[in-house]
């Protein structure tokens, strides 16, 4: 039983290579368990693996090709209608990953996606920068017990019936209390027509064959644990610009409270960051720029869509990097230790020189040299630098996490 435990925390915005930094610790610890410590299928890390393999993980731990086995944890959101999708695609890349999650992890239904979308379209211009899969509006119905659904609420025997009381209750009086009095034309037939429902259960119960109850506090228990984060430290709960903002926290606070749970006392984090910015949604970018000059911006997975429109480039703000860490590491951590480090990705984009800023001041970098003098910059040991998107692409520090 091990009471040492790696992390991957994204330093800002999101899509800095979590995915990435997490199959290159779970291909170095044969056996690992990947823990989802907050989000849900919102989320999308990208892996590529050998022979061209490639996937982007909603649910899935990131670990999936190194053979690491996936745990969902209190704090993550289960998404059962998307949970199958994945399963599925995952399979024909000859991938089909153990799974478990803790009884308490919060459940997404048809109802919360269905008032999210709506509640994202009637703002029109002034849209918060959300997916469209419910997640916020899952953790804002599980406030109330009465409507609450969790994953051991799945074998219950009144499962129908609870969902019936979601829809007919707990609906209307959340658009109500957004002030939405239509849905779209599409929406409301989903939420009328009695086979969305009955359609979720099935999914429910596919659900149910694939993933085996495992309580937090029993990690220890399964090998070396990999927490693995979701969007990034600028989207936090507690510490982004709101409204701007996801309904969790993305750092370090969702993984100490589960370690203080699961018996963990070390814990080893590594805050990823592009050698450049991104925003994928609505939001301040500071220094947001249309092109990057020295970088060929290559990002198959964060395509256009309706609710994120496109990717948003900004040179890399040191002093917003350094901040967002610093915070997240002066949480009380209850005696557990921690020890950071920093990994800079995607500089085989910036090969011809790229510039950061800090203090104001426009400082262009040597892409050979970057990696280094960023860490430096904001405080860290460099753990890892990517020159690629696949595992053997990124090189390791004498000091790294192991």
């Amino acid at each position: 039983m091990s009471t040492r435990a790696q992390a991957v925390i994204g330093a800002l915005y999101g899509d800095e290579g979590k995915g990435l930094m997490v199959d290159r610790l779970a291909a170095a610890a044969p056996g690992a368990l990947v823990v989802r410590s907050n989000g849900g299928a919102q989320a999308g890390h990208t892996v590529v693996g050998s022979a061209g393999l490639r996937h982007v993980f909603h649910h899935i731990g990131s670990g999936s090709f190194a053979g690491a086995a996936t745990h969902f944890s209190r704090f993550f959101v289960a998404h059962p209608m998307l949970l199958l999708d994945e399963l599925a695609a995952l399979s024909q890349l000859g991938v089909k990953p153990e799974i478990s999650s803790d009884p308490r992890a919060p459940v997404t239904t048809p109802f919360d996606v269905i008032i999210n979308q709506a509640l994202e379209l009637a703002r029109g211009a002034a849209r918060h920068g959300s997916c469209g899969l419910g997640f916020g509006e899952t953790i804002e119905r599980n406030l109330r017990p009465e409507f609450a659904l969790s994953t051991k609420d799945l074998f219950r025997p009144d499962l129908h019936a609870r969902l019936v009381f979601i829809r007919d209750a707990w609906v209307p009086m959340r658009l109500a209390a957004l002030g939405i009095t239509a849905l779209p034309a599409e929406l409301a037939t989903a939420l009328a027509d009695d086979t969305t429902i009955a359609r979720f259960e099935a999914d429910c119960a596919a659900y149910l064959d694939r993933v085996t109850l495992w309580p937090d506090r029993r990690l220890c228990e399964r090998g070396t644990v990999i927490f693995e984060a979701a969007q990034g430290l600028g989207l936090d709960q507690d510490r982004g610009v709101f409204p701007h903002v996801t309904r969790s926290n993305t750092g370090l606070a969702n993984m100490l409270a589960i370690a203080a749970e699961a018996g963990i006392t070390e814990l080893e984090a590594t805050y990823a960051t592009r050698c450049y910015t991104t925003r994928h949604g609505a939001g301040p970018l500071k220094g947001e720029v249309p092109t990057l000059p020295g970088v060929n911006v290559v990002d198959p997975t964060n395509a256009p869509n309706e609710w994120q429109g496109c990717l948003r480039l900004a040179p890399l703000v040191l002093g917003l990097l350094r901040e967002a860490i610093t915070g997240d590491l002066s949480l009380d951590r209850g005696g557990i230790a921690v020890r950071a480090g920093l990994a800079v990705t995607c500089l085989d984009q910036a090969e011809d020189g790229f510039a950061v800023t800090d203090c104001g001041e426009v400082m262009p970098l040597d892409p050979a040299k970057a990696a280094s003098e960023i860490a430096d910059l904001v405080g860290l040991p460099l753990w890892a630098e990517s020159w690629g998107p696949r595992r053997g692409d990124v090189r390791l520090r004498v000091d790294a996490a192991a």
